[in-house]
């Protein structure tokens, strides 16, 4: 589909100037542009590249003089990043798939499909699963046993969605996402050396060998609302009581949340992200990638972890973390500050103790 200057402008609450009839199919860097697409030249560092394209039409920053920049049509808006949200949706071509149930897929006869629900190529849907409005399921996908979907989720190809998980309204999970996996949960008879160990922090000593018995999760996923999931997430189901995410929450490629982990409203979960079970996530928290968070612990509103960190122990509300162990991120650079000098100190401990022996010798 294409759009005129005009009718991207209305679409985005954006200031429109110039030939606003034009019309655009497609979004491209200033250099990479042709005529049909809209230029992103949001900043001043873009603005040379509009005369390596063949862009006829931009979004610019505001206060731009587009006319000297060569354009015929210009968009303002107030923050440009921002606007990528909205450009980004009004342009997204979709996956290609088309509407209704595949004659391939298998649908239960128990299962609740509102009336506009797509089903893909071998998609299978269990019985008692409930599937809200305007969703789509996308080929090879997988909705277990009275599994709840809200309405306008969309699943990517091969998204598993394991019995009795409950998800809300405008889910959307990335190719290779699975909710409602088993918790990685297992005892053995006896008092095991992992325990040991962990009590006292120190090495193990006459502990016998022990098998594993398997503790089975009898809890679900509940899943709020504008939930996202990235490509080969996991997210275990509760041993007992469920997992939670809360409303608005975005997760990343390869995140792992174990079993009985609470994840508040609006946090973003950056890739390679791990979560231990029964680990508590307040809201408006943003772990970078990398992060991993011991099990059994509490991480408050509004905490930052940087890339790489290890969260050892309970975080306040509102700090900045970064490091192994987490700590402070203005006391983790000092740190590293001083790594990066323990070879000069070395050597000036290495100089004074050769000044102190020449000076006994002398003596």
């Amino acid at each position: 589909m294409s759009y005129s200057i005009e009718e991207v402008a209305r679409a985005l609450g954006a200031r429109a100037f110039g030939a606003t009839g034009i019309t655009v199919d497609g979004v491209a860097e200033p250099a990479d542009a042709g005529p049909g697409d809209l230029a992103l030249a949001m900043k001043p560092d873009y603005a040379d590249g509009l005369a390596q394209g063949r862009a006829r039409a931009a979004v610019v920053w505001d206060g731009a003089d587009w006319q000297a920049m060569g354009l015929e049509a210009a968009l303002v808006v107030p923050r440009p990043r921002y606007v990528m949200s909205g450009l980004t949706r009004l342009l997204d071509p979709g996956q290609g798939w088309g509407g209704g149930i595949h004659p391939s897929a298998v649908v239960d006869p128990g299962a609740e499909l509102a009336p506009d629900v797509s089903v893909g190529p071998l998609a299978v849907i269990c019985a008692g699963a409930r599937i809200g409005a305007g969703s789509v399921i996308g080929p090879q996908c997988f909705v277990g046993t009275d599994a709840v979907l809200g309405e306008g989720t969309f699943l990517r190809e091969g998204v598993r969605i394991g019995a009795r998980v409950r998800i809300g309204a405008r889910f959307i999970a990335q190719p290779g996402a699975v909710v409602g996996g088993d918790g990685f949960s297992y005892v053995t008879p006896e008092t095991s050396a992992v325990e040991q160990g962990r009590a006292t922090l120190g090495d193990i000593e006459g502990t016998d060998a022990q098998s594993w018995a398997r503790i089975h999760s009898l809890g679900g996923v509940t899943i709020g609302d504008d939930v996202e999931l990235g490509t080969n997430c996991t997210i275990d189901r509760g041993t007992i009581r469920d997992t939670h995410v809360g409303d608005g929450t975005k997760i990343d490629n390869l995140v792992m949340i174990g079993h009985n982990v609470i994840i508040g409203r609006d946090c973003l979960l950056c890739g390679l992200v791990g979560i231990a079970g029964s680990t508590r996530i307040g809201n408006n928290v943003v772990l970078a990638g990398k992060t991993g968070v011991s099990d059994n612990i509490f991480i408050g509103d509004n905490v930052i972890t940087g890339g790489g960190t290890i969260v050892l122990s309970n975080i306040p509300a509102g700090r900045m973390m970064l490091g192994y162990p987490a700590m402070r991120m203005e006391t983790t650079v000092e740190v590293f500050k001083g790594f990066r000098r323990l070879k000069r100190l070395f050597d000036d401990v290495a100089g004074l103790k050769k000044t102190v022996t020449d000076l006994s010798q002398k003596r």
